[in-house]
């Protein structure tokens, strides 16, 4: 639904990153949170604040956000 909508998808699943590169699956985009359950209370702002930083160029990327660092990727 994600792709037809043209929407990024946000998860927590790993396997989203073998089925973008490895299955060369299709997608808008991804943003794949690896964050600790005590810096959950972060995780809304951080994300906030890379979609209202980042904009466009989260599309068409597979995005590894971290507490401390973010990866932006663009997708082949």
């Amino acid at each position: 639904m994600a792709r037809e909508g043209g929407r990024i998808v946000l998860t927590e699943d790993r396997d989203f990153g073998r089925l973008v590169f490895a299955a060369a699956w299709a997608t808008s985009g991804v943003i794949y949170i690896r964050y600790p359950v005590l810096l959950r209370p972060q995780l809304p702002g951080r994300v906030l604040r890379l979609v209202q930083r980042e904009g466009q160029r989260l599309e068409m990327s597979f995005t590894v956000v971290r507490p401390h660092r973010v990866r932006i990727r663009t997708l082949p």
